[in-house]
């Protein structure tokens, strides 16, 4: 039957992920030829090869150029290295799949099997369905990858000029590093161009020809001088300012060092007449993502207005506003009032005011703590002996069951009862024991933590940048809404106590002036008092903490 049948060879390759893998064409074509000889194959004319992917239709001009020699009746046979190697997209598989049914293909012979019109026309379309598949989870798995890249701030393409890819880690894990050979050359080209003096002719001259800057050196290409356009592209990218940008018109925060500002960046692009390229600041608000609205509950946004100038500092300044964002077209909200950022600070700091402590009253707090954690530890010791105790109990008792069944003392459905309970009994156990093991870290931790923040956090917060003035907010309290220009918010419980009882103690502390005048047996017993007051507080907060572990 062999005889009767005139195949054409095909072979195809592509440079594309999914056929990195496979056999370069002139393998194919050596292993191809051989299974024609050993099956006494009648082959027609030179072999079909090209080098092009196979996952769009109408894509392979020498394909089509095969098919339709087969249907001219020059062959009626084909002869590849794999199934996959004729299609990687239905509608190429779908018209073999029926040439093959309607007997214009006869054969097609691969390496490990052959297919005819009298086969099973699933056992085809299986194959071909799962060679598709395959394109399609690399594609999906290639974009879940590129864009977790992006996110973490990596380009996930070749680096610019001036840039390297780091071969040093795992594939997924590469980052942009600087070149050391480059780098300072290209920051010089920007430096030229923000001068204003210079025309990119020029600067492309003096790179060149002054100093010798090339082009990154691969194996193939590279090493020449920067063309002009090479320049352009340079300047009208904004990955040196520290954005990644891809075609779709995300954006992204790359993590890789900047060699200009955005400011800068701008500049450029107004002095080249690229006034649409120019890319606004990223501004980072502190107080945006996580207040809501108390009246219709959408986030609360913020904008920064133009600069005024402001005649009592003789100064222009900027002013950022707070607002509801009202995306919920169908709930109703009257909170139409914009609510300047110092306005929000200030109702910040009062409210911190209330929960703040004397550095003496932490250092006091610390002292009681890790007496109570002494303590801790002595209690947990002995409760960590009494389960483990009841977890080798338990054990014992699961395997004399199982000694029991194996003698036929009990039947099966006793044995499985009786196991069952053991066994939930056992596991009950083993966990209470991890929480006793880990209780008295984890609590000692999160007060000291507490008290720490209970003594600096007002300091850090007027003092710190936008990301440590949102850390402390959220640290005060959860569900922050905004109602009337008026931020509230449900303070952390381990607070409350130190809202309720500090005030006093404090007032009583500084009315003792002990750094003024010496103690005596008044000034003793009122600070006596105070710190026993204070280690309630101190045990209170402790519980709150133990209540969260």
């Amino acid at each position: 039957m062999n005889e009767e049948i005139k195949y054409f060879i095909y072979a195809r390759k592509s440079s594309e992920s999914e056929d990195r893998q496979v056999q370069s064409i002139e393998a194919q074509l050596d292993r191809l030829k051989q299974l024609a000889l050993d099956l006494n194959l009648k082959i027609v004319r030179q072999p079909f090869t090209e080098a092009k992917s196979a996952k769009n239709p109408n894509g392979r001009p020498i394909f089509e150029e095969m098919l339709e020699r087969i249907e001219k009746g020059e062959a009626n046979g084909i002869l590849t290295w794999k199934i996959n190697r004729l299609s990687r997209n239905p509608v190429d598989s779908g018209k073999i799949q029926w040439m093959l049914q309607a007997g214009t293909i006869k054969s097609i012979q691969t390496i490990e099997r052959v297919y005819k019109p009298e086969d099973n026309a699933l056992i085809l379309s299986v194959e071909s369905g799962t060679a598709n598949q395959f394109i399609l989870d690399l594609s999906r798995d290639t974009k879940r990858g590129l864009n977790k890249k992006l996110e973490k701030g990596w380009l996930p393409n070749l680096a610019p000029l001036g840039y390297l890819n780091d071969k040093t880690k795992e594939q997924g894990e590469k980052e942009i590093i600087i070149d050391p050979d480059t780098f300072d050359l290209v920051r010089k080209i920007w430096d030229l161009m923000l001068t204003g003096t210079y025309s990119v002719s020029e600067v492309l001259r003096i790179a060149n020809e002054d100093w010798g800057l090339r082009t990154r050196k691969f194996k193939r290409r590279g090493g020449n001088k920067l063309c002009k356009s090479g320049l352009y592209r340079m300047l009208n990218n904004p990955f040196y300012a520290g954005l990644i940008t891809r075609k779709d018109g995300r954006e992204f925060n790359g993590s890789h060092p900047k060699m200009i500002t955005m400011d800068e960046f701008n500049r450029i692009q107004a002095l080249l007449g690229n006034k649409s390229k120019a890319k606004p600041q990223n501004h980072n608000f502190p107080f945006t993502g996580f207040i809501r609205c108390a009246e219709c509950g959408c986030l609360f946004t913020a904008e920064e207005k133009p600069p005024k100038w402001i005649r009592s500092e003789n100064k222009y300044r900027t002013y950022t506003y707070y607002h509801c964002t009202r995306r919920k077209k169908d709930v109703p909200c009257n909170q139409v009032k914009f609510v300047r950022e110092e306005v929000i600070e200030e109702q910040i700091d009062k409210l911190l005011s209330g929960y703040t402590i004397l550095p003496e009253f932490q250092e006091w707090a610390l002292e009681i703590l890790r007496n109570s954690n002494d303590k801790e530890i002595v209690d947990r010791t002995k409760i960590n002996e009494s389960l483990q105790k009841a977890v080798n109990n338990s054990q014992k008792q699961l395997d004399n069951l199982t000694q029991m069944r194996l003698r036929d003392l009990i039947d099966d459905k006793e044995y499985i009862d009786q196991k069952k309970a053991l066994k939930e009994r056992l596991g009950a156990t083993r966990t209470r024991l991890r929480e006793v093991e880990g209780r008295a870290d984890n609590w000692l931790e999160l007060t000291e933590k507490a008290f720490d923040f209970a003594t600096y956090a007002r300091v850090r917060f007027n003092k710190g940048d936008w990301r440590t003035k949102k850390e402390i907010l959220m640290t005060l309290g959860q569900n922050p809404t905004m109602k009337d220009g008026r931020l509230s918010f449900q303070a952390c419980k381990w607070l409350e106590p130190i809202k309720q009882g500090y005030p006093a103690l404090e007032k009583e502390y500084l009315r003792l002036e002990l750094n003024k005048k010496p103690l005596n047996k008044a000034k003793t017993e009122a600070l006596t008092s105070v710190l026993t007051h204070w280690g309630r507080i101190v045990c209170d907060v402790r519980t709150e903490m133990i209540l969260q572990v």
